[in-house]
């Protein structure tokens, strides 16, 4: 049975507001926004990240086993949320890396604050219009069939969840709420702020935009479209991998992030360009 957690084994974002959070490895810190599979679906992507980094993995209020306060029920609360967290841990020189819906809430802490930030990195995002007014830039989730949406969401067969009248009940309600969740936060406007491209302009923080070259909720000319709003931003693709790429080719996307020629440089393992 799904049993969420209570303040006195979760990790507490401020006063009122506690989170599931795993923190493995060592390193840097890295801060890891996940999308809706939510913290326990990317725990390949995590191991491989561990290595190089010290991995901040929370599960956002209202996903997995993190209650979510009645306040809380907008993209922007996360933003701050986060934002507050690593002033008050101290935290410094982070790597933001955002997957998905949570990459929307990446690029939203970014345009807020980027002064803890090392570098950003968004991997699949959703969060902005790029198209017209009638056009569907992000596929909509909550209407496809669950079979299609499963073969949008992975180009390999592991990450997919196939028949969930078969699968283990809490793991079905774990998918449900997440997918609550991320109909909370998402809705309306769907899975995207109409001002975030307008203000994406802000960030000062080196960026990498990841894609998976088969994503089908996002495609990767969306990708690209979203990277060139940000300044200077590098966009690379990941073979084999649709939209959630850390899930069907996890080590591919964690050596995109550890091997950066600036995280490289900042561990002096390569010289700093000039």
């Amino acid at each position: 049975m799904l049993t969420l957690i209570d303040e006195g084994s979760g990790t507490q974002l401020r006063d009122d507001a506690v989170v599931d959070m795993t923190v493995t490895g060592s390193g840097p810190p890295l801060l890891l926004l996940h999308g809706v599979e939510g913290t326990a679906a990317d725990s390949e992507f995590v191991s491989a990240l561990s290595a190089d980094f010290t991995v901040y993995a929370p599960s956002h209020p209202g996903f997995g086993l993190s209650p979510r306060p009645n306040w809380c029920d907008s993209v922007d609360d996360l933003a701050y949320l986060y934002l507050d967290w690593m002033r008050a841990q101290g935290l410094d020189e982070v790597t933001l890396v955002g997957l998905q819906f949570g990459g929307w809430v990446a690029a939203e802490i970014a345009i807020r604050d980027s002064s803890r930030l090392s570098r950003l990195v968004l991997v699949d995002s959703v969060g902005v219009k790029v198209g017209g007014r009638e056009e569907r830039d992000i596929a909509d989730v909550f209407a496809m069939p669950r079979t299609e949406l499963d073969e949008r969401m992975f180009a390999t067969p592991h990450g997919r969840r196939g028949d969930l009248r078969l699968a283990d009940p809490d793991a079905v309600l774990h998918i449900a709420r997440n997918e609550e969740a991320l109909a909370v936060y998402g809705w309306e406007p769907y899975l995207h702020n109409p001002r975030l491209s307008r203000w994406l302009a802000r960030v000062d923080t080196p960026t990498t935009v990841i894609w998976g070259e088969q994503d089908g909720i996002v495609t990767p000319d969306y990708g690209r479209r979203l990277a060139a709003l940000i300044p200077g931003a590098a966009f690379e693709t990941v073979a084999d991998a649709g939209h959630c790429a850390q899930i069907d080719q996890p080590s591919a996307v964690a050596q995109l992030i550890t091997h950066d020629k600036g995280f490289l440089a900042t561990r002096g393992l390569i010289a700093a360009e000039r």
